[in-house]
């Protein structure tokens, strides 16, 4: 990477992080500390991120947790690999099962959108194929943050404060007791600052690293969920949860000015990222990054990027184009001349907003870890399983209901997934892990994130310190405050409808970590959030 470390041209609470033996980045200080303890006693990356990702479901259960997704990006032994370990519509989750109910759509809360979880699987498959440490000294930060409590920060605060005022008001059913009686226990979210224990979590951490993931998927925890669901007229059975296996994928690329950016294939929507890359590497940005012409083409090339990820983006079996069609150099040069000096009406409707956490980690021997997982819009579902901690995701709301789209609901099949880890190479070389997490954010983050390291120059910190833009619709644009008030007026001149400030984490939250020819490990970590790197 070519960046000076000294330029900080944006307000930051960080400088970046150097080190030589390993590095743990992750959206919560508590997370990256329980990953580095891994480092510590003899693990690898992927240990400290399997540590890290199950202290998470802990430290920050307004975002992720054990009932969630996953996906990773290992760097070992000279090679990228990938996991989706993202779950599939339960056997009777079907369009007809809906009618039968009365629903015309697919509900954001209950046990209705509940898709078969993949995160306890994620842990399992990471450990046995790449980790040194077995699973019960992995999860046992987790486990002793959630006996023995933890103090809760800042941001989740606000964010358990926030799910817990939408809960109360939205979601009244015997269904939702079990997640105030976790999450609430005292009629109220807790305070920043106020000391969080959490049994449940507890044990069933425990008894998952005991029988590496077998209780959850085929045992105890599987049966537990199988009579809730049934009880409360959910569709996830556990033959769901037995038959479920996390996939081993092949990342899929794109060249960027003598780097190569890499995603994970669909179901997830790292695909938008490349598509608005390809798009970008035909134009010149300049060398300012704070101008009206950089601004403007990132923000026409993912919005077209989005209209084509939310057309044929679905489970790979469904896909009627293939990604090597959408990432080819004549494609984008299509797209790319429909870019001008105005802003661009694109198709996709209102995109959602979601609830993840991505963290990166990496070690002195080579080994490079680009972690997310997530429950999708806070809590998820805001079903718990009782006694057990187990906060289920809503995956399903990502189904479309209509007729002969790709990714309409079908039994057996995985929705299009918002949840996207990145990394970045040079030749043969790794350069190293990045993410921003943040539902429809994430490609947009990605985007910013590339052209702020590679276009600009920028340290890993600065390039996450920059202020960010979203594109949310139509023409509407969110600018984040720290956006030149000039570059406001002059998108608002092609056509641009600046929207107003939108709400604390919108932007998505960060982390990065580069590692240099020589072996040193750079990192920077989300200014916007509660986040942390930990490094020896």
């Amino acid at each position: 990477m070519q960046f000076d470390p000294e330029y900080m041209p944006y307000p930051s609470r960080r400088a970046c992080v150097y080190a030589k033996k390993g590095m743990v980045a992750a959206q919560h200080g508590l997370a990256a500390q329980a990953g580095l303890s891994m480092l510590q006693q003899g693990g690898n990356a992927v240990d400290a991120a399997v540590a890290a990702a199950a202290a998470l479901t802990v430290l920050e259960p307004t975002s992720n947790g054990i009932g969630g997704d996953a996906f990773a990006l290992v760097w070992s032994g000279g090679q990228l690999h990938g996991l989706n370990a993202s779950g599939p519509a339960p056997k009777g989750f079907s369009r007809q099962a809906l009618q039968r109910l009365g629903l015309d759509r697919i509900p954001r809360d209950g046990v209705v959108p509940v898709t078969v979880p993949g995160t306890p699987a994620a842990w399992v498959a990471l450990s046995r194929r790449f980790g040194r440490l077995p699973l019960t000294t992995v999860l046992s930060p987790a486990i002793r943050y959630a006996e023995e409590g933890f103090a809760v920060s800042a941001n989740v605060a606000y964010l358990w404060r926030r799910a817990f005022a939408r809960y109360r008001h939205e979601c009244h059913g015997p269904e939702f007791t079990p997640w105030f009686k976790t999450f609430a226990p005292q009629g109220r979210a807790p305070h920043a600052g106020e000391t969080v224990r959490l049994p449940d979590h507890a044990r069933t951490l425990k008894v998952i690293a005991e029988t590496e993931g077998a209780a959850f998927y085929r045992g105890e925890l599987a049966e537990r969920i199988d009579g809730f669901m049934r009880e409360h007229g959910g569709f996830l059975r556990k033959e769901d949860l037995e038959t479920y296996r996390p996939e081993w994928v092949t990342p899929i690329s794109i060249e960027y000015r003598g780097y190569r950016v890499w995603e994970l294939p669909p179901n997830g929507h790292g695909l938008v990222a490349l598509l608005a890359l390809n798009i970008l590497k035909g134009f010149d940005l300049g060398d300012v990054r704070e101008s009206v012409e950089a601004y403007h083409k990132q923000i026409e090339a993912l919005k077209l990027a989005y209209a084509d990820g939310k057309r044929v983006i679905a489970d790979p079996a469904c896909m009627r184009v293939s990604v090597e069609e959408l990432l080819s150099e004549e494609y984008a040069a299509e797209r790319r001349r429909l870019i001008g000096k105005e802003a661009l009406v694109p198709e996709p409707g209102r995109l959602a907003r979601g609830g993840t956490v991505y963290l990166a980690a990496a070690d002195a021997e080579g080994n490079m870890v680009s972690y997310i997982q997530s429950n999708y819009m806070g809590f998820g579902s805001g079903i718990v399983i009782p006694d057990t901690g187990i906060a289920l995701h809503n995956r399903g709301h990502n189904f479309t209901l209509e007729p002969g789209h790709p990714n309409a609901l079908a039994p057996g099949k995985r929705p299009y997934h918002t949840i996207i880890p990145g990394f970045l190479t040079r030749g043969e070389r790794p350069v190293g892990p990045f993410g921003v997490m943040g539902a429809f954010m994430q490609p947009q983050g990605h985007v910013q994130v590339v052209v702020n390291t590679i276009d600009f120059g920028l340290s890993p910190q600065a390039a996450l310190d920059a202020p960010r833009w979203q594109w949310l619709e139509g023409k509407q644009v969110a600018l984040e405050r720290g956006v030149a008030e000039h570059l406001e007026l002059a998108l608002a001149r092609r056509g641009h409808e600046v929207v107003g400030p939108l709400k604390p984490g919108s932007f998505g939250f960060g982390q990065i970590i580069w590692r240099t020819d020589d072996g040193v490990l750079i990192g920077g970590t989300e200014p916007r959030t509660d986040s942390g790197i930990a490094a020896w």
